[in-house]
């Protein structure tokens, strides 16, 4: 059997569009409405969620075998936070900026429902590979729709992308005003939401699944 065979190709791109964890599984809502102000944390938080989904799926799916049923949880719980800080402490060295902005939503991916929901669905009952797989489709997956929601509302409601200029001054002074609404909490459900409905009407046959 291939790294990529037919049934890996399905658990690595999944979870991209017909079983995404936030818009159909409706897993990591909140800190997808928390970190999407601006775009940067945005795609910070989205590889940090990627990169602890996926080592811990590893680390579980080693392991599965000798850990009693009673405090499994117990466990996934030591391995996500031994994860957790050793990416908040890279963060901290190396891009102190962004995790200040991101303060407290780095230590609360511990609580992120794709995070436990991966390792009991998955991990416990699939080998290493595949479980490397299934957590990195789940992080993109959660990731790219982190990117498309803090895409629109730093653009509409910041007039940039990554800190940069993009909308013209001269349209500004023609009397362009940016959108405040965008760059507040409620704004960030309704893209996510209008996400979910565009996504829906493109998939009608997943609403016939469900």
């Amino acid at each position: 059997m291939g790294l990529l065979s037919g049934k890996n190709k399905e658990i690595l791109l999944g979870p991209l569009s017909r079983n995404n964890p936030v818009i159909i599984q409706m897993l990591g809502i909140c800190s997808a409405l928390a970190v999407t102000a601006k775009l940067e944390p945005a795609i910070v938080m989205a590889l940090s969620v990627t990169a602890v989904v996926a080592f811990a799926n590893v680390i579980i799916s080693l392991i599965r075998n000798t850990i009693p049923n009673r405090i499994r949880i117990i466990v996934q719980l030591v391995v996500v936070a031994a994860l957790v800080t050793v990416v908040s402490e890279f963060l901290k060295a190396f891009a102190y900026d962004v995790s200040k902005q991101l303060s407290v939503f780095i230590g609360l991916i511990i609580t992120n429902c794709i995070l436990m929901g991966r390792l009991e669905a998955f991990a416990l009952g699939n080998g290493p590979w595949p479980s490397f797989l299934d957590g990195i489709g789940n992080g993109l997956g959660y990731g790219i729709i982190l990117v498309i929601v803090a895409f629109f509302r730093e653009l509409l409601g910041s007039g940039t992308l990554f800190g940069y200029q993009i909308i013209p001054q001269a349209v500004y002074d023609a009397g362009y005003v940016n959108n405040g609404l965008m760059i507040m909490p409620p704004m960030a459900l309704i893209c996510v939401a209008v996400i979910i409905w565009v996504h829906r009407s493109r998939n009608k046959d997943l609403q016939e699944e469900n």
